[in-house]
């Protein structure tokens, strides 16, 4: 595990090993980790809705993979392969939460079931995930990108690897068929 104790970096790698990061150079993972935590930080953090100990956890695990891959080498490490892990980290992360929300939203409904008692913001919540549910997976993305974590256009382009007009386009689907579902479930209730 890479660890930061005052300006040394413990990545774990032998001193005694080859010259390049790919094949274990200690100096030169501190190196390339000098350049790139900062440009990673600042990636994640801007698009994590400003969780700091979000952005802090997925950095490390972008430099936890660092340590791997300097380990098997073959990987030429560099800040542009630092970003795309930390980017790779972040959809992964929100396609775990989209399932989870899935899973609550079940657990809420079989709740909803047992008794009237929940009180109307959760209940609205409820829909909302639902909803969110029923979107397909990169509208849900694009939707909570942009109002759950605030992120521009431009930044959800970055994060989905789209274009900017693909995303605004992605954007009005999204928004359409959000108030679509949301209406249906309106008039189930």
């Amino acid at each position: 595990m890479t660890a930061v104790v005052g300006d040394e970096v413990d990545t774990g790698l032998d001193d005694a090993t080859a010259t390049t990061p790919g094949d274990g150079d200690r100096r030169a993972f501190r190196q390339f980790y000098d350049e790139a935590m900062p440009e990673v930080y600042r990636f994640v953090h801007s698009r994590c809705g400003g969780d700091v100990a979000f952005a802090e956890d997925v950095t490390q695990e972008v430099f936890v993979a660092a340590v791997g891959a300097a380990r098997r080498g073959g990987t030429e490490l560099t800040v542009a392969w630092a970003i795309a892990v930390a980017k790779n980290k972040l959809i992964d992360h929100y396609r775990i939460q989209g399932r989870e929300a899935r899973s609550l939203t079940l657990h809420h409904q079989v709740d909803m079931q047992a008794g009237p008692s929940l009180d109307r913001a959760v209940i609205e919540s409820v829909h909302v995930q639902r909803v969110l549910g029923r979107l397909p997976e990169p509208q849900r993305q694009a939707i909570l990108l942009r109002y759950r974590d605030g992120l521009s256009v431009p930044e959800i382009a970055a994060n989905l690897d789209r274009s900017v007009h693909a995303v605004e386009s992605l954007l009005v689907r999204a928004r359409d068929a959000f108030r679509r579902l949301y209406a249906e479930g309106l008039s189930d209730d």
